[in-house]
């Protein structure tokens, strides 16, 4: 059987502070060449360690409004991957719940 291997990569340039300023990422099999992106939530999974390593970034350019509707839509996002993954319908209708419940309390739902 042969393996397909992919990659994803990102690059962060940062300021003196060590604080991300821009940020790009590039993924080979979606055709993605160093897309510019203002924030990413990465979480990966220590099989090992029974624990979830993650990484939050944002760069200076990044709105408080912008930060609301990203953790919005990742929200909702991981509400989806929880259904898909665990067949969990219930407990992801109530994620989705409370995604409305935060969208309406951050003022960000539509017009």
């Amino acid at each position: 059987m042969s393996v397909k291997k992919s990659e994803i990569k990102i690059t962060v340039s940062l300021d003196e502070n060590n604080l991300p300023v821009e940020m790009n990422w590039t993924a080979t099999d979606a055709g993605i060449n160093q897309e510019p992106c203002k924030a990413l939530i990465l979480s990966l999974w220590n099989e090992k360690e029974q624990n979830t390593l993650r990484m939050d970034l944002w760069n200076k350019d990044m709105k408080v409004d912008e930060m609301k509707m990203f953790f919005h839509q990742t929200l909702l996002t991981l509400a989806d991957t929880f259904e898909k993954a665990t067949g969990e319908k219930n407990i992801s209708e109530d994620l989705r719940d409370y995604c409305f419940h935060f969208a309406e309390k951050m003022n960000i739902l539509p017009q």
